[in-house]
């Protein structure tokens, strides 16, 4: 097997057309260049040099190994480019999950920032299962999450690092008579039917529901809608009242009214979810900055909105 350092050798030789020269240039002794070229020699199994006048010149087979000795070199410093931008995050490849309400105001900025300061970073984006969100991080498959904190916290191996705040909001129909409410108690609603704005498996509906029975009551619900641009259609139509999260209410149709409620707020964290045992890469690590960005210019609008209110 050839000797690559010593294919080195000899390019140098090549080069500089005599060892004393390529002793010198690669800070070695003559004997040791003579001896790495013998060396190679006996593996090549072939002459590689020749005397020619005070110098030597390569046979043909010292020739051809001279020229795959610079193509190594060449694939071996683009290696070494290629590590260095990985490692700084200018490259890779991220694997991101995310959750349907978290894409328009969360990814979306967050994916363009990083656009623009990472080009070269490619991204693997998909939604994934509401009701069981975090299997694929867990397993490898994604470097990312962007979750729903679950009520139990992190499973094992599991990170949670948060991002947001998301409260919920009530929506009722415009000509509703408690509409005119800037601020209302989560129990003003218990006797109201309900438009339920998440699927009955979902996490989500657990949270409302402990809301709901800390404020003394179970809603009545009399449609399932499963998504909140749904629900927000049945609330226009005067089927009922919802609890939607404000990530959920960036589409808010003609006949609706979106009003704060307490006691209690009911609140979802956002997080991102990485694996316990991952040293996160630079790229991901760009990633949570651009996101942690986009969620704090959504803190600032919804403050914003509430000053404005």
């Amino acid at each position: 097997m050839l000797d690559m350092r010593r294919m080195q050798v000899l390019r140098a030789v090549v080069t500089s057309g005599s060892v004393t020269a390529a002793a010198a240039n690669l800070g070695y002794t003559p004997s040791a260049i003579s001896q790495q070229v013998s060396a190679l020699e006996k593996e090549a199994a072939t002459p590689l040099l020749e005397r020619a006048g005070r110098g030597v010149r390569p046979t043909e087979a010292g020739r051809l190994l001279s020229g795959y000795a610079a193509t190594l070199a060449g694939t071996v410093a683009e290696a070494e480019t290629a590590l260095a931008d990985l490692r700084e995050g200018r490259t890779g490849q991220v694997a991101v999950r995310y959750f349907g309400t978290a894409g328009a105001p969360l990814m979306a900025p967050a994916l363009a920032r990083l656009r623009r300061s990472h080009p070269g970073v490619r991204f693997d984006l998909r939604l994934i299962d509401p009701d069981d969100p975090l299997p694929e991080v867990r397993q490898g498959r994604a470097d990312l999450a962007v979750v729903v904190r679950p009520p139990d916290g992190a499973p094992a191996g599991l990170r949670l690092l948060p991002l947001l705040e998301d409260p919920y909001r009530a929506v009722l129909p415009a000509g509703h008579p408690l509409a005119g409410r800037p601020v209302l108690a989560l129990g003003d609603l218990a006797d109201e039917p309900w438009v339920g704005s998440e699927r009955s498996s979902d996490p989500c509906q657990a949270l409302v529901l402990d809301a709901c029975a800390a404020a003394g009551f179970d809603p009545g619900f009399v449609v399932e809608s499963g998504d909140y641009a749904t629900a927000l259609g049945f609330v226009a139509a005067g089927l009922g009242v919802a609890l939607v999260p404000r990530l959920g209410l960036r589409a808010v149709p003609a006949g609706v009214v979106v009003r704060e409620v307490r006691a209690p707020e009911p609140v979802r964290s956002i997080c991102a979810a990485v694996r316990e045992s991952m040293e996160v890469p630079p790229a991901v690590r760009a990633l949570l900055d651009a996101l942690t960005e986009a969620a704090h210019g959504l803190d600032d609008a919804g403050a914003a909105a509430h000053r404005a209110g």
